[in-house]
């Protein structure tokens, strides 16, 4: 059984429909991360889910007990969700023990709850005095992580909350909020624009354009399946080729013939590439380097290869420089998608 279950949902403004048909389970104790540009309906989602919106259509459920879309919805407050807002929106006249007990009963303020969360979020019990204005940004997400968790809630909602980190802040807060939720196996459901984040914490990745729902799963199955060539440009970056296919699992491209994952079902078809399936070989095609990000460990080359334009990603203390001229080839298989219709 899912701990949150979404059939059909749909939520429009008089200007745009912000989501669309979308229907999504959420397992008991899992992290799903919903992926997407500004606007394509993310926190519209979360919004619908806490009960800060109705939606026009479609039910949302926690268990088998339907929240919203059966009859009158079920208010906030007696949804036992966790929010947790961008910035932490922590409370600046509490202390940090008063904003993780402030959702809980009067009883359990001043009881060992409070240590409880300081401990599950990482942070020390000496912080228990400090003010909001005294905490890092980093220490105010895990104290609005704690805020949450506190009152035992059966979903934990997650808006965006490390947008403001710089990146390394970003990267060490992410994993201990993570590894908070599946210390008391809660369900949490992240928002976010940033592929890196969803596919490194999520269990599963929720991937929202325009409103709709285009594709849920693992995180391995949304990187190394997507499910259309926007999508794989989307999670992880990739060029886009034409090709025409072959015999077998084979196909044709300006980069010679390639190794289909699948076997394609067009004869004209789109090769999504990702950066680290292209590798210099001296005997592969001719390309030229437009341009060299060193990154240390590795290198993001900008390469033209007659009139197609590529990444390609390759260690960074052999990568060529700017200028250049290599041969490249593409290793592994990659996904071919039948081309467009031409008019």
């Amino acid at each position: 059984m899912s701990a949150l279950t979404m059939t059909g949902v749909r939520k429009a403004f008089p200007d745009t429909v912000a989501v669309d048909d979308v229907s999504l389970h959420v397992p008991h104790g899992s992290l799903t991360a919903v992926l997407g540009p500004s606007g394509c309906g993310k926190t519209t989602l979360l919004r619908l889910i806490a009960g800060f919106l109705v939606p026009d259509a479609g039910t949302i459920a926690f268990d088998d007990r339907i929240v919203a879309g059966n009859g009158r919805p079920m208010p906030p407050q007696e949804r036992k969700v966790g929010y947790v807002p961008q910035e932490g929106a922590l409370f600046p006249h509490l202390d940090v023990a008063g904003n993780i007990g402030f959702g809980l009963p009067r009883a359990e303020r001043d009881s060992d709850r409070i240590d409880e969360m300081l401990d599950l979020v990482e942070l020390p019990r000496v912080f228990r005095s400090r003010q909001p204005h005294e905490l890092s940004g980093g220490q105010q997400q895990r104290v609005a992580l704690a805020r949450a968790l506190a009152p035992r809630p059966s979903v934990v909602l997650l808006d965006e909350p490390f947008s403001s980190l710089d990146a390394s802040l970003r990267e060490s807060t992410g994993r201990a909020v993570a590894r908070a939720l599946r210390a008391v196996r809660a369900t949490g459901l992240l928002v976010t624009h940033d592929q890196s984040e969803a596919l490194s914490l999520a269990d599963q990745v929720a991937v929202l354009r325009e409103g709709r729902l285009i594709q849920a799963g693992s995180p391995a199955d949304v990187y190394l399946t997507p499910h259309d060539p926007e999508l794989a440009r989307f999670v992880g970056g990739a060029t886009s080729l034409t090709g025409r296919s072959g015999e077998g699992r084979t196909a044709t491209c300006a980069l010679g013939t390639v190794t289909l994952r699948h076997p394609a079902s067009a004869d004209e078809v789109v090769l999504v590439i990702r950066p680290d399936q292209v590798v210099l070989d001296p005997d592969g095609v001719e390309a030229h380097v437009d341009e060299v990000s060193f990154y240390g460990h590795d290198a993001a080359l900008r390469l033209t290869t007659g009139s197609t334009a590529l990444v390609a990603r390759v260690p960074g203390p052999s990568a060529p420089a700017a200028g250049d001229t290599v041969r490249i080839r593409v290793h592994g298989a990659v996904h071919a998608y039948p081309a467009p219709v031409r008019d």
